[in-house]
């Protein structure tokens, strides 16, 4: 309910407040996304929390790809870190556009890196935004819709969500390791 009062408190400007802090986390994260937009069920309701988590996600992620594409790789690497850019360079390498929609889709990933590194590719930024917001659509549904229907089980689904993540990054740090132990292939 605090982060719902104080974007109500907006009045009319409500849903403006409300875009602004989605685009504000993407850029500095004082408030994880999922969040406003649990306050965004709870302050408009399901259907209008929902598309205007929507509109603020894209919103956000455009901005972060714009800032991309008009700095460079080199101010992106400062804000997003080598590591996840090399790491989000070797997906795009492989699957292209349906990065951007499998890292919308999936809990835990970093959706603001997505966003910067997609605008470092020659991806079309229509493309972009057409995987951005159908893979973020179920998520933000979900995230209203508990927003409004059960605050009281917020923390139950944070700690589910929690363990998902951690589950998805056992799998992910097990492959790795497998991954390192395989015989190298001579390349003669």
């Amino acid at each position: 309910p605090g982060l719902r009062d104080y974007i109500v408190s907006f009045g009319l400007w409500a849903p403006v407040a409300s875009c602004f802090l989605m685009v504000l986390q993407a850029l500095v994260a004082p408030v994880p996304s999922f969040l406003i937009t649990f306050a965004n069920g709870l302050a408009f309701g399901v259907f209008w929390g929902w598309m205007l988590s929507l509109f603020g996600h894209v919103l956000a992620a455009a901005v972060c790809f714009g800032i991309s594409r008009a700095l460079g790789r080199v101010p992106v690497e400062v804000l997003v870190g080598k590591t996840g850019l090399e790491s989000a360079d070797r997906w795009f390498e492989r699957w292209g556009v349906y990065t951007v929609f499998a890292g919308r889709l999936l809990p835990g990933v970093a959706f603001d890196a997505i966003s910067y590194a997609a605008g470092l590719t020659r991806m079309r930024f229509r493309s972009f935004i057409a995987a951005t917001a159908l893979g973020i659509f179920p998520q933000t549904f979900l995230y209203s819709y508990l927003g409004r229907q059960a605050p009281e089980y917020v923390a139950l689904f944070l700690v589910t969500s929690g363990l998902v993540v951690l589950g998805v990054i056992v799998v992910a740090v097990v492959r790795y390791r497998r991954e390192r132990r395989k015989p190298k292939q001579n390349l003669r």
